[in-house]
């Protein structure tokens, strides 16, 4: 799959596709039945599969206190890479974009991609104030000479699939229920950078992954399971958050990998989340600390089954 980054870098192999629209956060079922369709129709009609996005998401900047952010850039494009879209088109969600008027943005995908069809969701929403919405641009497609498909929503359990709903599974540790609206476990990838290594020296040596996000949709103690090291499935016990008892600020994701010895600095891992443990918490000295660590690595090493 090709990035291309802006529209001024559209080339002419780009023209003419199949393009789906949105801000893909969390890429659930919603998302990949939208991607399957666009992927489908593209190649009925042996034209390219496009993905029409923006950084930073749109709530991102227009809302002071914005939704948690389920997946950051690097993991949205792990998970497409794979997803049988032919390029994604990224453009920067900006003051001159917000200002942009529904008609004024039909322009941009007649004028820069020429192209041959939409497919958007049921809630799809785009232009000035999202002004316009799925049924504006299915009217457009007919007057302009594009077509448009609108997918319907996709419910599971007597449960519509969406953002905010695996926000609030994920908020209460429900990944059961995570799992069926993604279609898959959740997880946050990353690559480990150097830490204090305070872990080391407490006996819990940790793979840290900053999380590149402006906030993160839960936090606390899991059980996780981690890929990425050596080609098998690694168990451990991870803390999500600002780690208050040594005075963090910034977000982190500290992963212990069970059983496990060396150097991960440079690598990408990915790390699924299996249980929550409990809640993140300030300790009053580094030994209350290791003594919970300890209580952790046995509670996580029970929910994964290894005890």
């Amino acid at each position: 799959m090709e990035l291309v980054r802006g529209s001024s870098n559209i080339a002419a192999r780009h023209r003419g596709a199949i393009v789906t629209i949105g801000s893909f956060d969390g890429l659930h079922r919603g998302h990949q039945a939208l991607i399957a369709a666009t992927v489908q129709r593209a190649r009925a009609a042996d034209r390219a599969a496009l993905m029409l996005t923006f950084e930073p998401m749109p709530r991102e900047f227009l809302q002071t206190d914005p939704p948690a952010r389920l997946t950051n850039f690097r993991e949205r494009w792990r998970y497409l890479a794979t997803s049988g879209l032919d390029a994604l088109v990224l453009l920067r969600f900006d003051a001159k974009l917000r200002a942009t008027r529904g008609a004024d943005f039909l322009q941009l995908l007649q004028r820069e991609l020429a192209v041959a069809g939409v497919v958007v969701g049921h809630d799809f929403r785009f232009g000035r104030e999202g002004e316009a919405d799925a049924a504006f641009l299915a009217a457009a497609g007919e007057r302009l000479g594009f077509d448009v498909e609108v997918v319907p929503p996709v419910v599971g359990e007597g449960e519509r699939v969406s953002s905010s709903a695996l926000r609030a599974a994920l908020q209460t540790g429900d990944f059961d229920r995570a799992a069926r609206l993604l279609g898959r476990r959740y997880a946050m990838r990353g690559r480990v950078v150097a830490g204090q290594q305070l872990g080391r020296t407490l006996g819990f040596p940790t793979a840290n992954i900053r999380l590149r996000r402006r906030r993160i949709p839960l936090g606390g103690i899991f059980a996780v399971r981690v890929r990425g090291i050596d080609g098998t499935v690694r168990a451990g016990v991870a803390s999500l958050g600002t780690r208050p008892t040594v005075g963090g600020v910034e977000p982190l994701l500290e992963t212990f990998v069970f059983d496990f010895e060396g150097d991960l600095y440079g690598r990408e891992l990915e790390v699924e989340f299996v249980a929550r443990l409990r809640g993140e918490e300030r300790f009053e000295s580094l030994d209350e600390l290791v003594v919970q660590m300890h209580a952790d690595e046995r509670a996580a090493r029970v929910a994964l089954g290894m005890i």
